[in-house]
């Protein structure tokens, strides 16, 4: 599963100076849920945007203190806590995502699994590894790994955790959700646009003060200095998983800091996708799922997924896209692997 901070994209503001414009952009960048947040609004001045850029700082803090496994405080860790002992009341807020969860991981055959906390650690993407971890390690690692073992109760909003040593996480989806509910309440207090960018889970509504839409850059897997498209983004989020941040090589063979809950080992083939979707968290598990699931089995996936599109990048430089993506509407389109 995707590890955090693992992509950053770009978001590329192209305002104009007309002065004609009562209202502004405000932007602040922060350290949240462990990683970085740019959070954009227009307001109409600078003690509203920062009074907007607040509500939605505090929604996202909030959100951390219910999902976040670090927190031994937190319902998540009191649901692993509880693993095989006995299931756990929560907020349905908390039970809602993790029901979502679970139906994402149906759908992705596993691809997605919120129950890949449950491992042992044995890949270290931080330059502390000096070999690969031996075949009885890595299926030792994923022994507890299943979300067909999370057993919930919608009559009392409870979790249960069906064997000893299981744990969930919400690493591949949880910025995305906050992304979600901050943009949600934003709109509430009548913000008329902006971006959540939680670490390249972008989310966006509205427009930019001149009028214009959003654009986002995202980075090219070969030269991360160089975007290779700039794409517009209404009202919807973008997110992209790449193997290009974070990985470790043995005996020249790249491993990717996404692994595949199924069998343990670094996904290979993808260098990146980019998930297009209504919402971010949707957007945010999908693009874990399609790089564990490959070129062919991932476009036919998103393929059949309503509002959802994809672009994917393979590890020779070659670009797929789904079936709603059209290349030569992608403004600056530049992608070559020797760039």
């Amino acid at each position: 599963m995707r590890i955090a901070g693992a992509v950053n994209l770009c978001v590329v503001l192209l305002l104009t100076s007309s002065l004609a414009l009562s209202q502004n952009l405000y932007q602040r960048t922060l350290k949240l849920m462990g990683s970085r947040f740019d959070i954009s609004v227009v307001a109409n001045d600078s003690v509203q945007g920062n009074q907007f850029i607040d509500i939605a700082v505090n929604e996202i803090s909030r959100i951390e203190s219910l999902i976040s496994s670090w927190d031994s405080t937190s319902q998540t860790s009191l649901i692993n806590r509880n693993a095989g002992i006995r299931p756990v009341e929560v907020d349905p807020e908390l039970y809602n995502l993790i029901e979502r969860s679970l139906h994402i991981s149906r759908l992705t055959q596993g691809a997605f699994d919120i129950t890949f906390a449950s491992t042992d650690r044995i890949w270290h993407f931080d330059g502390t590894m000096v070999s690969m971890p031996t075949p009885d390690q890595v299926a030792k690692s994923v022994s507890n790994v299943g979300y067909q073992n999370v057993i919930l109760n919608k009559t009392n909003y409870s979790v249960f955790l069906a064997k000893k040593g299981m744990r969930i996480g919400f690493g591949a989806i949880g910025k995305g959700f906050a992304a979600d509910k901050a943009k949600a309440l934003l709109m509430q207090h009548g913000v008329a646009g902006g971006i959540v960018n939680a670490s390249g889970d972008m989310n966006a509504w509205g427009t930019q003060p001149n009028g214009e839409q959003w654009r986002i850059a995202i980075t090219n897997p070969f030269n991360k200095s160089v975007p290779f498209g700039l794409l517009p983004l209404n009202g919807g989020a973008l997110v992209t998983s790449g193997d290009y941040e974070k990985f470790v090589v043995f005996n020249g063979k790249h491993y990717s800091h996404i692994i595949n809950p199924k069998t343990g080992y670094p996904v290979s083939g993808i260098v990146s996708a980019s998930i297009f979707a209504p919402k971010a968290e949707l957007a945010d598990a999908l693009a874990t799922a399609v790089m564990v699931m490959g070129v062919d089995t991932g476009l036919d996936f998103v393929n059949q997924v309503k509002g959802v599109e994809a672009i994917i990048v393979d590890e020779n430089g070659k670009v797929f896209t789904s079936k709603g993506v059209q290349l030569e509407h992608i403004s600056s389109f530049n992608l070559l692997k020797n760039n």
